[in-house]
C-alpha cells in the first residue's frame, strides 16, 4: 500500500454502528474526501470479524453502545488479533463509561457522533498514520469522568515504566502531552526519525498497541 491520505492509496474504512442514518452519513462524509473510503459497513459488533476479513479496513470507526455485540467487547477482541487495523470508537457523549476501557483495550481514539466533517476524516488520517486522536485536555476529561472505571494500579504502571531509558522515558511523557513526533523532536532534540524509533520500542517493550495507551500508562503511573 501507498503512503496513507498523501497521494497513494486511499485510507479504507469499515464503519460499524447499529444506526442506518449514521452509517450513511459518515459513508457521505467520508467518500467524499480522495484520501479517505468507505470499504464497508456492519450494523453490530458481532459482524466485525467477518467485515474486517472481507474489507480489509486500516480503520475502523466503532460505536459503542450497539444492542447485539458492543462496541467495546468487539474492540477488545479484534485488537487482540495480528495486523489489527485501527479503531476509532464513536460515542454521542464525551463521558461515556466506555470511552475509556474501549481507549485501554487498544482504540487509538474517539470522536463524537457530532464531530465536524472535516475533523472526522482529519482523525481517520492521523490515526491510519498511526498518531494518537486525543489531546492532552481530553485525555483529562475522560479520566476525570469516567467514574465507574477501577482505579489505576500505581505501583504496577510505574514499576513498568522503569524498564525504559531515561530517553525513552522523556518520550513517553511527551506522548502522554499529547505532542506530536515534530513536537517531540523539537523539545528533544532529535530527529523526527529517531522520535518514531524511539515510540516503536516503547510499545514493544511496554507492550502496548498505540500512542494513547502510552499516555493513559504513564498517567496510572502519576506522571501526568
Amino acid at each position: 500500500m501507498g503512503e496513507r491520505g498523501d497521494g497513494g492509496d486511499p485510507v479504507r474504512v469499515l464503519i460499524v454502528d447499529d444506526d442506518a442514518l449514521v452509517r450513511a452519513g459518515l459513508s457521505m462524509i467520508l467518500n467524499g474526501a480522495a484520501d479517505v473510503r468507505v470499504v464497508g459497513e456492519a450494523n453490530d459488533g458481532s459482524e466485525v470479524p467477518v467485515a474486517v476479513a472481507e474489507h480489509r479496513p486500516d480503520v475502523v470507526l466503532m460505536d459503542i453502545r450497539m444492542p447485539g455485540v458492543d462496541g467495546l467487547t468487539a474492540t477488545e477482541t479484534l485488537r487482540k488479533q495480528p495486523d489489527a487495523p485501527e479503531v476509532l470508537v464513536l460515542t454521542t457523549f464525551d463521558a461515556d463509561e466506555f470511552v475509556l476501557r474501549a481507549l485501554r483495550a487498544g482504540a487509538a481514539g474517539f470522536l463524537l457522533k457530532d464531530t465536524p466533517p472535516a475533523q472526522i476524516r482529519d482523525a481517520v488520517l492521523r490515526v491510519a498514520a498511526g498518531e494518537a486522536t486525543l489531546s492532552p485536555s481530553v485525555t483529562r476529561q475522560l479520566i476525570a469522568h469516567v467514574t465507574t472505571a477501577p482505579p489505576p494500579d500505581r505501583g504496577h504502571a510505574s514499576r513498568r515504566l522503569d524498564q525504559l531509558s531515561t530517553r525513552e522515558l522523556d518520550v513517553a511523557l511527551a506522548v502522554a502531552q499529547g505532542k506530536s513526533n515534530a513536537e517531540i523532536s523539537g523539545d528533544l532534540f532529535m530527529s523526527v526519525a529517531t522520535v518514531k524509533a524511539h515510540v516503536s520500542r516503547l510499545l514493544v517493550k511496554l507492550g502496548l498497541n498505540n500512542r494513547v495507551q502510552i499516555a493513559l500508562l504513564v498517567h496510572d503511573a502519576g506522571l501526568a
